[in-house]
C-alpha cells in the first residue's frame, strides 16, 4: 500500500552556487554522493539537483518535511543498471518507520535548468 507521494524540482543554478561555496555540498549530502558527484565533472550540478529534488520529495512523501532530518541521512546513488535508488539512516529512517513505511521508490529527471524528483513510501 501507498503511504506517501512527494514531488520536488530544484533549479540547477542553485546547486551550482552551492559548488562554489566551501563545506556546502558536504553539508547537505551523504559522503557517497559526494564522492559520485566529483567523478561527474560538467554533469555534476545536474546529479547533485535531481538527488536534492529526491530528498525533498521524501520529505513531502513523509508528510512532515525536511524538518528535523539530517540531508546527509538520505542517500541517492544508482545502482549498478543506473536506476536511481534511496537509503536511508539515522534520522530520515527513523520517520519512515514512525509512518510504517518499508521501501521508497525513487524517480529522477533533468534537463539543463532542472531537476526533478519522485518519492513513493510503500507499507
Amino acid at each position: 500500500m501507498i503511504l506517501g507521494i512527494g514531488i520536488d524540482v530544484v533549479h540547477v543554478r542553485r546547486i551550482r552556487h552551492w559548488l562554489v561555496v566551501p563545506g556546502l555540498v558536504e553539508r547537505f549530502f551523504h559522503p557517497d554522493e559526494v564522492s559520485i558527484f566529483k567523478e561527474r565533472g560538467d554533469a555534476a550540478a545536474l546529479s547533485l539537483a535531481a538527488r536534492f529534488a529526491a530528498k525533498e520529495a521524501f520529505g513531502k512523501a513523509i508528510g512532515s518535511g525536511l524538518s528535523g532530518i539530517n540531508l546527509r541521512d538520505i542517500k541517492v546513488i544508482n545502482n549498478h543498471n543506473g536506476k536511481p535508488e534511496i537509503t536511508l539512516f539515522g534520522t530520515a529512517l527513523e520517520r519512515l518507520e514512525a509512518l510504517g513505511g518499508k521501501h521508497v521508490h525513487v524517480s529522477l529527471t533533468h534537463e539543463s535548468d532542472n531537476a526533478i524528483a519522485l518519492a513513493i513510501i510503500e507499507d
